[in-house]
């Protein structure tokens, strides 16, 4: 068999692998082994970039006090997006738990390096926008990696991006894309839990291609 193929017991463990990705809120708090943390550091460094430029700039959120300002940070924004809601919803949303940011053993913030030496400008003079979409891409490759280990990833979007540069005292030139919480988490599940909870469906009207 040539190296680059694979076989069908293959293809159906990667199924489910996407199948079970899920983003994860509720984690164990035992930490994870360093070398582990680094082999998914390694995966996510094996994503695709445009021009070659590997804009993606993973930090380590390890000290409590930065922790503890960016969870307070959340709950700042969390607040606010609740108050959008009529009352009815807004009391539906203050049931969902939307990050694993008080137990997750592991906070990790993902930035994009906005114009890298890197790459020399190759495939983003059109579309400088293309470093966002590699670094999002290095996420993913992180985000599956873990999954196959075990161990349960969750996207937290509710930052102001401004403040968490600001707390975090990263480089100018460097753009907030996610602040990931990571663990081994408590319970698994193959459906979305804002799905198990109500809040919304998965929509399969644009589940296929569109032709021209």
């Amino acid at each position: 068999m040539h190296p680059t193929e694979f076989t069908a017991s293959f293809h159906q463990e990667l199924e489910k692998l996407f199948l079970w990705r899920r983003d994860v809120r509720h984690f164990r708090t035992e930490p994870l082994p360093e070398e582990l943390l680094d082999k998914l550091l390694n995966y996510a460094w094996m994503a695709p970039s445009v021009g070659l430029s590997e804009p993606w700039r993973f930090m380590r959120v390890d000290t409590p006090k930065y922790k503890h300002a960016i969870y307070e940070e959340f709950k700042r924004c969390n607040q606010e997006a609740r108050n959008r809601y009529t009352s009815e919803k807004a009391e539906h949303y203050a049931k969902l738990k939307l990050a694993g940011l008080d137990d997750a053993p592991h906070h990790i913030a993902v930035f994009s390096e906005h114009n890298p030496e890197q790459g020399h400008g190759v495939g983003r003079q059109t579309m400088p926008e293309t470093t966002l979409y590699s670094t999002v891409m290095a996420i993913f490759s992180f985000w599956l990696a873990a999954r196959s280990y075990g161990v349960g990833v969750g996207w937290v979007s509710i930052l102001d991006p401004q403040k968490v540069c600001a707390i975090l005292e990263t480089p100018k030139n460097w753009k907030f894309v996610a602040y990931l919480c990571v663990g081994y988490p408590k319970t698994l599940d193959d459906t979305p839990e804002l799905e198990r909870l109500g809040w919304e469906k998965r929509n399969l009207t644009h589940k296929k291609w569109f032709r021209i």
